[in-house]
């Protein structure tokens, strides 16, 4: 099985199963036993499809005579592929591209005419490129969505906020590639000696341009086949991540909770904060969860983390009043994370609607086990409102006892004064992400 075919069932997988892509595409990649190169392509086409599927849809509807809605699932991957490798890609020829989805189309779809279609829409795109169609702009919401392949209802969400201009500066930064950054576990080692290790095995680092401790990988490969990963030097965060770890000034000694903490690494940033002392509780709700944030502690040598599997909205009467700090990194929307999991941006908005309720809920319960004068610290991956600054802003009002609290982060960052910050990929190019301070009285 070569690239393009994994990613075509990948992509076919995701549309009939409803999975997520990163998931569904390391299966394919395991069961297609790809080296290194055709994985990386496999991901690559697979990621840039779903990226760009609005575009390439608008695209390929116009050289095609049948609705796409009308087509076999296989044959519309198959056209997204060859159109997305034409468009966006520059090494490979066009008729590579036509010709192994054509292929594809053959070798995997029902219809035996399918194929034949596929070659003429194809190659009709083909002979177009220089002059493709116009999208309308007209309608701005529209034209955003159709552009840069995001549903309506979240391009309108991102202008109230954002504006025009800078709305499609943060779809476009969605498009891009999330760089990889590696936290350095500060009890084994320093950040120039595990940027030496690193670079003896074939990976090239930086240091992070505002975050301390904190490298920018590239040419990783596996990450877990690494000695420097497999001896616990470093651990994979997005910076903003850190940034709500930091956040609750955990200290030595400290005893901290960390309410809904997989895949556990602001637990693993509090825990190296704290030099191996105190005690980091680690919660989740899935028992397998709980294995995963054990096995990356012990990873890393953190004696301090302790994993439970624990609902963060039941309340436990033994920890009323026990921790320093809390952290509650609510189940969101993950409308932050785009960059990481493009499909995310199709879920249908309906479900969503919920999610302020479930996390003022486990927000609620989580400020009970807060000690006086200790810190409750709210974030999300999510850029919506109603699930950020709404969910924390209406705690506030109903809890007197906490406060919002200023804190201090990066200049480059930004101004977290009010207590409250949003992180943008297309401002401080990290993840989408809400951080909200509050102190109780003491």
């Amino acid at each position: 099985m070569d690239a393009r075919e994994t990613a075509l069932l990948a992509l076919n997988d995701c549309q009939r199963q409803g999975g997520w892509s990163d998931d569904i595409l390391k299966k394919r990649l395991i069961a297609g036993r790809l080296d290194s190169r055709d994985s990386a392509l496999a991901t690559q086409l697979c990621f840039g499809v779903l990226q760009n599927r609005l575009l390439l849809d608008f695209y390929l509807s116009h050289f095609s005579n049948l609705p796409l809605k009308r087509m076999e699932g296989r044959v519309v991957e198959a056209l997204r592929l060859g159109a997305y490798q034409m468009l966006f890609l520059d090494k490979i020829p066009h008729s590579a591209a036509v010709n192994a989805s054509v292929e594809l189309t053959r070798k995997h779809c029902k219809n035996p005419r399918a194929a034949g279609m596929v070659n003429g829409i194809l190659r009709s795109l083909e002979r177009s490129l220089k002059q493709l169609p116009t999208i309308p702009q007209d309608n701005t919401v529209s034209y955003l969505s159709t552009r840069y392949s995001h549903p309506e209802w979240l391009v309108k969400d991102f202008l109230a906020v954002l504006g025009s201009d800078e709305t499609a500066g943060l779809l476009a930064a969605n498009n891009s590639r999330a760089p990889i950054t590696a936290m350095v576990n500060a009890t084994r080692t320093t950040a120039s000696a595990l940027s030496a290790a690193l670079e003896g095995e074939g990976v090239t680092s930086r240091p992070h341009p505002w975050l301390a401790d904190c490298l920018m990988l590239e040419k990783t490969g596996d990450l877990s086949r690494l000695a420097a990963f497999q001896e616990g030097l470093f651990y994979i965060q997005d910076p903003a991540s850190k940034l709500a770890a930091l956040t609750l000034e955990p200290k030595p000694g400290m005893r901290v909770l960390d309410c809904c903490a997989a895949p556990g690494g602001k637990s693993f940033a509090c825990a190296i904060q704290m030099e191996g002392s105190g005690e980091v509780v680690s919660c989740d709700l899935h028992p397998h969860k709980k294995k995963l944030i054990q096995a990356g502690a012990n990873r890393l040598g953190l004696s301090n983390l302790v994993p439970m599997t624990a609902d963060g909205k039941v309340f436990r009467p033994e920890w009323e009043n026990a921790f320093d700090r809390v952290l509650v990194d609510a189940p969101c929307s993950g409308l932050g994370v785009i960059r990481k999991k493009p499909d995310i941006r199709y879920k249908e908005p309906e479900p969503l609607k919920d999610l302020p309720r479930v996390q003022r809920a486990i927000l609620d319960n989580a400020a009970r086990y807060v000690r006086p004068g200790g810190v409750l610290v709210y974030s999300t991956c999510t850029l919506l409102r109603r699930e950020n600054e709404a969910v924390a802003l209406a705690f506030l009002a109903d809890h007197r006892s906490f406060q919002a609290e200023g804190f201090c982060l990066p200049e480059y960052v930004g101004d977290a004064g009010e207590g409250m910050l949003t992180l943008w990929p297309h401002r401080q190019e990290t993840d989408g992400f809400f951080i909200c301070k509050m102190r109780k009285e003491g």
